[in-house]
């Protein structure tokens, strides 16, 4: 009854488990057969392609904010001998915000339509 929802929960859910996870590549097989072929693809007849695509993506913004990606995240920082051991997240905290939004509002505007 609400494609947003599900839209919204399958971006969300895959950011939050990626950063679980601490890999996009974990997160995406299980929230995708979870929430996004059985809500987004079968009940809404979402297209399968742009929300893997788009899915992905948003798992990617919760990699930006764990330390579990530790060479994206932790590694830098020691090799730059930054003194916060977090300052690489902290940095990307607020794209990864910004671009877990748009990814949510690209997948409803365009995985419905297509």
């Amino acid at each position: 009854d609400k494609p947003l929802e599900a839209v919204a929960v399958y971006c969300v859910g895959m950011a939050a488990f990626t950063v679980v996870m601490g890999n996009a590549f974990a997160a995406f097989p299980v929230m995708t057969a979870a929430i996004g072929l059985p809500l987004i693809v079968h009940q809404f007849h979402g297209n399968p392609a742009i929300m893997a695509a788009i899915g992905m993506l948003s798992g990617f913004c919760g990699t930006l904010t764990t330390p579990m990606a530790a060479n994206f995240n932790i590694v830098p920082a020691a090799l730059l001998e930054l003194p916060d051991r977090n300052g690489v997240i902290k940095a990307q905290l607020p794209t990864a915000a910004l671009m877990l939004i748009a990814n949510t509002l690209l997948m409803y505007c365009l995985v419905f339509r297509f």
